[in-house]
């Protein structure tokens, strides 16, 4: 290659090399669930299983499914997947978006809103999606607005929704080990959904549904029922990661050996591991 005779020129030109390849990848970011996971999680470590999932969740962004059900272990990231980086993400796609987030707790979902609105405020996201602020009202973790119209609201299975709309509910976790082993709990939950987020689901709105399974009776048993019972349900695409397949290989071999799920299965209960 030859030497530039005018180093001010090939300054300006890798600046605008540079800017160019940064705008490229903020495009791509936008565009792909996963190139954004990895440019504001830059320690995550990949596995196959995260290129399934992310699928899935681009085409809910696209609207092109409207019902998913994640079925996975414990510890596979689901929960910063699709109640921490997916919300934030969809976010930035469309400001307007009014999001509820529901879990077990109204805390630990509240916990997921920290995390969310705390992404949006950083630099890394800023570059991404530059047109995306919080409301300068916006002081709680578990319910504030964007500068665009947008909204995320943060609650507890069991929780009031009275006046609450959402364009993408994200339910991650409905039952807790308490109210799994509540002879009443998966009940409890199962109207709680169908009296809450399923009536306050905006017009083509999606739902997403994440958990590790606990009985045929939990939330994700009695969507599959229902499903079955009645061609007019809501018709659910159901995604199940269990930690180690039937060939007996690990589900993300990149973080977790086959000898370090067996030993952590061994203190798990079989309903809660199993995908």
């Amino acid at each position: 290659m030859a030497v530039s005779e005018n180093p001010v020129i090939d300054e300006k030109r890798l600046k605008l090399e540079l800017r160019l390849a940064q705008l490229e990848k903020n495009e791509a970011c936008r565009d792909n669930f996963l190139t954004f996971v990895k440019t504001v999680w830059p320690e995550f470590i990949a596995g196959r299983h995260h290129k399934i999932i992310a699928d899935k969740l681009e085409r809910v962004a696209k609207g092109e499914l409207k019902r998913l059900i994640i079925n996975m272990a414990p510890r596979h990231t689901k929960s910063e997947f699709a109640s921490y980086l997916f919300p934030a993400w969809m976010m930035g796609r469309n400001p307007k978006m009014k999001i509820i987030q529901a879990t077990h707790t109204t805390e630990l979902a509240v916990n997921f809103g920290r995390k969310v609105k705390n992404l949006l405020e950083t630099d890394e996201y800023k570059e991404v999606f530059p047109n995306v602020e919080l409301a300068v009202d916006s002081k709680a973790s578990g319910r504030w607005d964007t500068n665009k119209g947008g909204m995320y609201y943060a609650v507890g299975v069991g929780s009031n929704l009275a006046g609450r709309g959402g364009d993408l509910v994200i339910i991650d976790d409905p039952h807790s080990e308490q109210t799994a082993m509540s002879s009443s709990g998966f009940d409890d939950a199962w109207d709680w959904y169908t009296g809450g987020p399923r009536q306050r689901l905006q017009p083509g709105g999606s739902i997403v549904l994440v958990q590790t399974r606990w009985s045929e009776k939990d939330m994700t048993g009695q969507l599959i029922r229902a499903m079955a019972k009645d061609p007019l349900a809501g018709q659910w695409e159901v995604v199940e990661l269990p930690a180690i397949f039937e060939n007996g290989l690990p589900c993300w071999p990149e973080y977790w050996s086959l000898e370090d799920l067996i030993s952590v299965k061994a203190s798990i209960p079989p309903s809660k591991w199993n995908a």
